[in-house]
């Protein structure tokens, strides 16, 4: 089993920045994705950011230039830097980790952007 706690979220005024972090616990074996998803109210999740295994990165077109994902393999943790936040980033920002058989969610860090 694979834990996930992520951390970071809170209520900032637009043009501000957070950081995310996602910390993996558990029957880790090996890793082939890592990533961020959102979810506003009313709204389905979407993916924002993910980090494969071999480092390479992708983004939502609404994130480029803003948001940046990295990942410290020594500390089994995934981060999200969110820069220059806009309200309509306000949403739950949940991790998934994508390992060799299952996927795994986190439960998610709420993130407000007020104008």
């Amino acid at each position: 089993q694979v834990q996930l706690v992520e951390s970071g979220g809170g209520l900032v005024q637009a043009g501000g920045s957070l950081r995310l972090s996602c910390v993996a616990s558990g029957s880790i074996s090996s890793i082939n994705a890592l990533g961020w998803y959102r979810q506003a109210p009313g709204k389905q999740r979407e993916s924002v950011a993910s980090i494969i295994s071999g480092g390479r990165t992708n983004y939502a077109d609404a994130v480029k230039g803003r948001f940046t994902i990295s990942r410290d393999n020594a500390k089994n943790t995934v981060y999200l830097q969110m820069n220059s936040l806009k309200p309509e980033d306000t949403a739950v920002y949940y991790c998934r980790l994508i390992g060799p058989i299952y996927g795994y969610w986190g439960r998610g860090t709420q993130v407000t952007v007020s104008s």
